[in-house]
């Protein structure tokens, strides 16, 4: 679609690049960059001195707006909402012809996290477009925005790939060893941008084993140790809003691999370098047990973006964790929907 548009000169104004984090949301946004100012034949050819430029960030037609981009770096690091100072600031850059290029591209990266009066604020640029302008919002949860903004953005989503498609890829493009191709793909859940970040640098790994066993470890903690964890939490939340949300998606993961393998499909988890805890702990839930937490996980999740007490939230999930041999399992051929693939 976006191949059509730049060789008929269709273009929208505004794009919104909606899916997953690490989906390729970004890397698509530089590429269109690249394509609108390339001057090769076909655009864009990523090798001449333009596409070098906005792939590494330094070319004057192209910005990204972001949580971290304020001018002032302590303000940038505390804050939570992209401002309306900095939208105001892109309003005056678009009204500028392109200095070095064809046209001036805005990425707003993480779209979701404009506050009301900057989304109100793009609104009427959005309405207005300069010529030669192109936006480009990115987001990973797009009912967080106003529906008027969405509908001035051409939409475009971007699916996570198949598991297969992933790990073959690691394995012959990135020369990923099998095995750990075979884990990346799964863990990624389907964005290639995680998978080869993990596959390049063992920290996340690392860091993932690490969350991963504190989260375990909660199901048999007493709850002073849970509201411990609960604090710790909140704590990182007023940091990075996201690192909890790794954190709560990391552990619906590991409860959505249990409830596979209490149904037999255990060749579907995720966690596959965690298969034996997985067998070993999964016999002592029954099914409902195991999909109310998944619920409780999302829901969580879903208060916390709709800026409710994040203290209240996980503390009220950490009480909610269930123990295990507590629930009977009545009716083991109870149906249960598995619907968070």
């Amino acid at each position: 679609m976006l191949q059509r548009s730049l060789a008929t000169g269709s273009l929208a104004h505004a794009y919104l690049f909606t899916g997953p984090a690490h989906v390729g949301k970004m890397a698509l946004a530089v590429s269109l960059a690249q394509a609108l100012n390339c001057p090769a034949a076909e655009p864009p050819c990523g090798q001449c001195a333009v596409c070098q430029k906005i792939a590494s960030a330094g070319h004057a037609d192209v910005q990204t707006i972001d949580l971290k981009s304020a001018d002032d770096a302590t303000e940038a690091k505390s804050r939570t909402e992209i401002s309306i100072d900095q939208i105001r600031q892109l309003q005056h850059d678009a009204s500028l012809p392109p200095f070095e290029g064809r046209y001036k591209v805005f990425i707003i990266d993480g779209a979701e996290l404009l506050s009301t009066e900057a989304a109100n604020c793009l609104l009427k640029t959005l309405e207005e477009p300069e010529d030669k302008v192109v936006f480009i919002l990115l987001t990973s949860n797009e009912r967080l925005l106003p529906a008027t903004v969405i509908s001035r953005c051409q939409r475009v989503e971007l699916f996570p790939l198949p598991v297969a498609e992933i790990e073959t890829a690691l394995n012959k493009k990135w020369g990923v060893e099998p095995e750990k191709a075979k884990l990346l793909a799964r863990l990624s859940r389907g964005c290639l941008g995680w998978a080869v970040s993990a596959a390049v640098d063992n920290n996340l790994l690392r860091q993932r084993a690490e969350h991963l066993d504190e989260l375990i470890g909660m199901v048999t903690a007493n709850n002073e140790e849970r509201f411990v964890y609960a604090a710790r939490l909140v704590a990182l939340f007023s940091q990075d809003r996201g690192l909890v949300q790794e954190r709560l998606d990391l552990w619906l993961g590991w409860w959505r691999d249990l409830l596979l393998v209490k149904v037999g499909c255990s060749d579907d988890v995720t966690n596959i370098d965690r298969l034996a805890t997985l067998t070993d702990v999964a016999g002592g839930y029954g099914l409902v047990a195991i999909k109310a937490f998944i619920d409780n996980i999302r829901a969580a999740g879903e208060q916390l973006r709709q800026n409710a007490n994040p203290r209240l939230v996980l503390e009220v999930l950490m009480l909610d964790i269930p123990e295990a041999d507590r629930y009977d399992e009545e009716n083991p051929a109870a149906e249960v929907e598995v619907n968070y693939v």
